[in-house]
């Protein structure tokens, strides 16, 4: 890693990512969508929560670029970002299934 990819701007950017990433819920969400775009809806189901509870929370993800969202008509879809969060998510779990 080159000295100046870490500058306090980025180090700052790189914890907000973490955070976003250490809700409980938020892991939950990531992992239902792993498999590709799921209607909210569907996540509010899955998840077992109000609507508004999961719609504050992809929001969060939302603002942090690790999901995107997509409307068609009154539905909302979710999905993952990029690759990137996939693969960060996959590295997270390998590294606590391994300990």
């Amino acid at each position: 890693m080159s000295k100046n990819t870490v500058n306090p701007k980025n180090v700052s950017d790189l914890a907000s990512l973490f955070d976003a990433l250490s809700d409980p819920t938020r892991i939950l969400i990531i992992h239902a969508l792993l498999e590709g775009e799921v209607g909210v809806g569907e996540l509010v189901e899955h998840l077992g929560l109000t609507k508004s509870a999961v719609s504050h929370q992809l929001r969060g993800l939302r603002d942090k670029r690790i999901i995107r969202t997509r409307k068609q008509g009154r539905n909302v879809f979710v999905s993952i970002d990029d690759e990137h969060v996939i693969d960060l998510f996959q590295r997270g779990l390998d590294h606590i299934l391994h300990g």
